[in-house]
């Protein structure tokens, strides 16, 4: 290496490591005497660093799948061979050629990060937009059953004293449950509601909070509605005494 002014590019090939090892002897040796250069590489590092981070983000499922198909049809470059009379290449010359690389590089990782980005967004949008339909499925549903003509409402109370209601429609075969004043139901703990096949406990959902919920599956053949405090994710029998158990209009 001649000059001091060649030494100052390689302060990014130096952050990534990229140097050869005689390179980085002569550079590390640089640096000793230069903040500019250390001020640079510090920089580049901390950089790299970002781009590592935010391109951890999982790749598309179809990418891997997309590469394997097209691999076949990518050109592969000829052997580099040293051509009859060229001059030994110059250290200028290693300098583009490692600029080069650099910048190829740095392409394909801010691509790869835009990428996921975008795809992440776009997956989180999805995800909103597919709530928000089931959200508003929901409560249409809810309005059906309380809006229809042979709705019919049974009242009581838990024992802890919240006030419930249990609206039903046999032509919707359909039922919604109203809460109210119903406390927490601890750590790890969920309300679930049942469907009492005149003595099965049949699962009906889950409770989060006080309001109207759509109750699961039909009321054909329910003699009752009824309500206990079960494991987080619900049970497939009730573990506990319930809570309160409401009679269905016959």
């Amino acid at each position: 290496m001649k000059h001091d002014g060649e030494l100052h590019t390689l302060t990014g090939a130096y952050a990534l490591h990229a140097l050869t090892p005689a390179e980085h002897e002569v550079f590390t040796g640089h640096l000793d005497g230069c903040p500019s250069c250390r001020q640079e590489v510090a920089e580049f590092a901390a950089t790299a660093a970002r781009l590592a981070g935010a391109a951890t983000a999982p790749p598309p499922a179809r990418m891997k799948d997309a590469v394997l198909h097209g691999i076949d049809s990518v050109r592969q470059l000829p052997p580099l061979l040293p051509a009859v009379g060229r001059q030994p290449t110059t250290f200028t010359a290693i300098l583009r050629r490692k600029a080069i690389t650099l910048v190829i590089a740095a392409s394909i990782a801010a691509a790869a990060v835009l990428g996921g980005v975008t795809v992440r967004q776009n997956r989180l949008a999805e995800e909103a937009r597919q709530q928000a339909q089931a959200s508003e499925r929901r409560l249409q549903d809810v309005g059906a059953v309380l809006a229809a003509p042979d709705a019919r409402t049974v009242r009581g109370r838990t024992t802890g004293g919240a006030t419930t209601s249990v609206v039903s429609s046999k032509q919707r075969d359909r039922a919604v449950f109203i809460g109210a004043g119903l406390p927490d139901p601890g750590a790890d703990r969920t309300y679930q509601l049942w469907f009492d096949d005149h003595g099965t406990m049949r699962p009906a959902g889950l409770l989060t909070r006080d309001g109207a919920t759509l109750m699961e599956g039909g009321v054909q053949g329910a003699s009752g509605v009824g309500l206990t405090v079960e494991p987080a994710g619900g049970s497939a029998r009730p573990t506990t005494r319930p809570l309160m158990l409401l009679n269905l209009p016959a």
